[in-house]
């Protein structure tokens, strides 16, 4: 009895708990990695950010979350450059109620902009996130847009198949504003998108040509994933699967990179 009793005592000196609260189960874990980078103009930060805001406002999104298997998600979002930034912490949505909380919450958030674009700091930094949620998820999905190649810390695929080798899906939201690439893009974003970004199962991308396209395709991309719908169903015209290509130049953005310092 005694020897029980210091044991217990030493666990709560140790920072530990005789009784640790479990995580809460839900159907997805949910990270929403936003490019808040300077190749994004602020009007165009601005129309996404009011994308996911208004998506978590959508009756059709809400009854996707009601008709889970438990009906609940936990959702966190985050910005990044070159570096990634967790302005909404994790959130648990289970109705119209919580999720309309999150999209004023998220509304009221200032507008940032981050230098350089680091697809894989930011798959390193998002996959952390999952260590320190208090949820359970059935799923796990980082949800990342961006509207260039990496081009800043280790190559993008090598931080993919960091993340997919744990059980994360990433999907991709690849932006595909400007008639002419510039210095940071690329006129083929998508396929680099599906070639050396997105991977796990059921992985997709949704491609955005214009502001105007922002909300529309922001909320069919949160619905298929809080769904889960099996992307082999729906329209390729609509969302593209996970392809890995031998051909496709994985290294365009830090090759980009490399000139622009080399001039």
């Amino acid at each position: 009895m005694k020897l029980r009793s210091a044991l217990f005592a030493c666990i709560c000196l140790l920072g530990g708990s005789a009784s640790a609260e479990p995580p809460l189960r839900v159907d997805l874990e949910l990270v929403l990695a936003v490019d808040v980078s300077y190749s994004m103009e602020l009007d165009e930060q601005q129309v996404q950010r009011q994308g996911y805001v208004a998506a978590f406002r959508e009756p059709e999104l809400i009854r996707a979350i009601e008709n889970g298997p438990l009906g609940r998600i936990a959702v966190t979002y985050v910005e990044w450059g070159g570096a990634a930034v967790q302005v909404m912490p994790w959130t648990l949505i289970d109705g119209r109620a919580t999720a309309a909380q999150f999209a004023e919450a998220l509304r009221r958030q200032p507008i940032r902009r981050i230098a350089f674009t680091s697809i894989s700091n930011t798959l390193a930094f998002t996959r952390r996130l999952f260590d320190v949620s208090s949820f359970q998820g059935s799923r796990r999905v980082i949800d990342i847009s961006g509207d260039g190649p990496n081009n800043s810390g280790v190559p993008a695929p090598v931080a993919r198949n960091s993340t997919v080798a744990r059980g994360i899906v990433i999907d991709g939201l690849p932006i595909m504003l400007k008639s002419q690439p510039d210095t940071a893009s690329i006129p083929d974003l998508d396929a680099y998108y599906r070639e050396c970004v997105i991977g796990g199962d059921g992985a997709f991308l949704v491609k955005v040509s214009n502001t105007g396209e922002f909300a529309k395709a922001i909320l069919r991309k949160l619905i298929i994933e809080i769904s889960g719908q099996e992307v082999s169903r729906l329209s390729p015209a609509m969302v593209r699967q996970a392809q890995y290509g031998k051909d496709y130049n994985c290294f365009i953005g830090e090759e980009m990179q490399e000139r622009m310092i080399g001039r």
